[in-house]
């Protein structure tokens, strides 16, 4: 055999391999491809990805600098030239090719159609503005156009009308739940504002009238009580956050229970058995304290012969179980269904607050747990879910 012939040979061997290996790479392409769903799914897939990248944007309503951080992927959800968000003041931002001035032009005047009508309006661009036409869409919030989305194309087809409307409507419905975190912000700070003001004037009267009475008879004493007085009131009308660590929470409950106890004397016993690994926890800001003060003030006080309260936290896998319990009086079952769900009981308005509170945080299972019986104390109970990456940033900000 031939040297060219041998040649020929390996050259045919080589060239079967190659054709091998492309037809295995071609399957595997069209398998990856099938794998990622047919061509709407993928285009589904894409358009809900872009949505969810502009979705924070609007949160903060159209004046916030980072709305106009949303029209490049408003563009990319329309597939238009050019897309302009379009707020109370003016035009937001633009994105795409073209003429800025050109297009801002026509932008402000079809925005301006569009709040006069409440309705959608196309331009034909036949002023020479930008040489393209443009589909405006209202923005509407309770009523009332709050912006305009105006997307430019040459021509603007049907398809693109129908789509302008549609990312308006949606562009409508983050501003709205963007409103709602804003509510939800300020209801959670008016129910702090709540709690604090329970924090009962005769408490405060009791503790400075104990101070007062180891001023001359223990002066160390006294220091101290004031000192813990001082850190009691710093902690409850703190202004940063909702939220905090169980260990900040507990220190603040020391000061309140050192305070009690100088008032009432071996009559007021504490126990704690905290799990260490629990401290770190993060629990809303004022959540186990008023659970505390309501067992000393509804639990202990009412009774001549005081009684004891047991402060717990185990770790339970996903959660943070944490429990305070008193030996006092306790109550009837149905007047504490009743007060929980009443707006009009304010004797125990901290825990009816806390309650709703956990609700709101950590849906309807998330609320307290209450064993009480007539002459049988109380033992509360609450699960904090121990993974709370938002809320984690919350306290590590402040």
């Amino acid at each position: 055999m031939t040297d060219a012939v041998v040649l020929a040979a390996l050259l045919g061997v080589a060239a079967g391999v190659a054709l091998t290996v492309l037809l295995l790479l071609a399957r595997r392409l069209a398998r990856g491809t099938r794998d990622l769903g047919s061509d709407a799914e993928q285009a589904t897939h894409r358009a809900l990805h872009r949505a969810s990248l502009a979705a924070p944007h609007l949160r903060g309503g159209l004046d916030a600098p980072e709305a106009a951080r949303a029209v490049h992927h408003l563009r990319a959800l329309l597939g238009s030239t050019a897309v302009a968000l379009v707020g109370t003041e003016g035009v937001v931002a633009i994105d795409g090719s073209g003429d800025v001035s050109a297009l801002t032009a026509v932008a402000e005047r079809v925005a301006e159609r569009v709040r006069d009508t409440g309705r959608r309006q196309v331009s034909a661009g036949a002023d020479g503005d930008s040489g393209r036409e443009a589909v405006g869409a209202p923005i509407v919030v309770a009523g009332e156009v709050v912006g305009v989305v105006v997307a430019f194309a040459a021509p603007v087809r049907a398809a693109l009308v129908r789509a302008a409307v549609e990312v308006a409507d949606w562009c409508a419905a983050q501003l709205e739940l963007g409103e709602l975190d804003a509510s939800r912000a300020a209801l959670a700070e008016a129910e702090l504002r709540a709690l604090r003001a329970q924090i009962s004037p005769h408490f405060i009267y009791n503790a400075l009238t104990a101070i007062a009475s180891f001023v001359h008879t223990d002066p160390p004493r006294a220091r101290e009580l004031v000192l813990e007085f001082a850190d009691f009131t710093r902690y409850s009308f703190r202004r940063q956050g909702e939220f905090t660590t169980l260990a900040e929470e507990l220190r603040s409950i020391h000061s309140y229970l050192e305070l009690e106890r100088a008032r009432f004397g071996e009559r007021l016993q504490v126990t704690l058995r905290i799990a260490p690994e629990t401290l770190a926890t993060v629990i809303p800001f004022l959540s186990v304290q008023p659970i505390v003060e309501n067992a000393v003030r509804h639990g202990l006080e009412p009774g001549e012969r005081g009684g004891t309260i047991r402060i717990a936290s185990r770790d339970d896998v996903t959660h943070t179980e944490i429990t305070v319990e008193d030996d006092g009086v306790g109550m009837d079952p149905e007047r504490l269904r009743a007060l929980l769900t009443s707006v009009v009981d304010g004797a125990h308005v901290g825990v009816r607050n806390v309650d709703t509170r956990l609700r709101q945080l950590y849906g309807a299972e998330g609320g307290l747990v209450v064993e009480t019986a007539m002459g049988a104390g109380t033992l509360v109970r609450m699960r904090i879910p121990k993974s709370q990456p938002r809320h984690d940033t919350d306290v590590d900000g402040r």
